[in-house]
């Protein structure tokens, strides 16, 4: 885990944003916080606005009022193309997939903004290695996939642009608990490889176990923010977002290569 500190020069930072989205106000002048090499997660009740604050960091929504710094510059008015040629890369709630393209096609795609032929099909190969499943079904349709191949396949489609800092949106969403654990034995290699991480979990308690800071969004407004083994043990956030039980256990390695296969095919 790598620590905050107040000498440390943020990756990301968001100043003051304000955004509508459907008529609402989704975001309400938020502060946050990235150091490069960190693991973040933004935890709340459906509808606190933690998927609006990604979407808005992609240049996906417009916001209202406020600022978006990454590696000091201001891309609160680039174009989402410009976001990803600058090293961010979102994989999005519900994986998005483009269902009638094969799994090929869809990591190609993650490679749109990039030109160099080589490099691409090396970091195919290097995708293929972190997700041997994918390999085996490069010529399925996307939309044939298990729900915990398409999650698998929506992060390495995101990780083909090569990007420094990792937007995840919900990536447990609807799977399988055997499922979780394999995408967040991921998550955790992609962290000690040095990919900043922003993550999105509905589960609150596996997303401060896996971070090394968190920010509580109620409403559209950041109410609480601090390390992440801080909040799992404050009384406020364990009675709202973690049942009020113990503090969580780590999680186990990641399964060994012999035990994926199994895990990769269930739905």
């Amino acid at each position: 885990m790598v620590p905050a500190t107040e000498t440390t020069t943020p990756l990301l930072q968001i100043r003051d944003l304000s955004v509508n989205y459907g008529g609402i106000q989704a975001l309400q002048e938020i502060s946050l916080v990235i150091n490069a090499g960190e693991v973040v997660t933004l935890i709340g009740a459906n509808g606190a606005g933690k998927s609006t604050t990604l979407r808005t960091i992609s240049r996906l929504l417009h916001p209202r009022h406020g600022e978006i710094i990454y590696d000091n510059r201001d891309i609160t008015k680039l174009r989402p193309d410009e976001v990803v040629r600058l090293g961010i890369a979102q994989s999005a709630e519900g994986r998005r997939m483009l269902t009638r393209l094969s799994v090929m096609d869809n990591l190609l795609l993650g490679a749109y903004t990039r030109t160099n032929r080589a490099e691409i099909q090396a970091d195919i190969e290097q995708q293929f290695g972190r997700f041997p499943r994918l390999k085996e079904r490069s010529k399925q349709l996307a939309g044939t996939l298990s729900g915990g191949e398409q999650q698998m396949l929506a992060i390495a489609r995101a990780l083909m642009s090569r990007p420094r800092l990792l937007l995840l949106d919900e990536p447990s969403l609807g799977l399988a608990p055997l499922i979780v654990r394999e995408i967040f034995a991921i998550i955790r290699e992609l962290h000690a490889s040095g990919v900043t991480i922003l993550l999105v979990e509905q589960n609150a308690q596996l997303a401060l176990q896996n971070a090394d800071r968190g920010y509580v969004m109620e409403a559209g407004r950041i109410t609480i923010n601090g390390l992440a083994a801080d909040l799992i043990n404050d009384d406020r956030v364990r009675k709202a977002y973690l049942g009020d039980v113990p503090p969580p256990v780590k999680l186990p390695p990641r399964a060994a290569p012999e035990e994926k296969n199994g895990l990769f095919g269930l739905r």
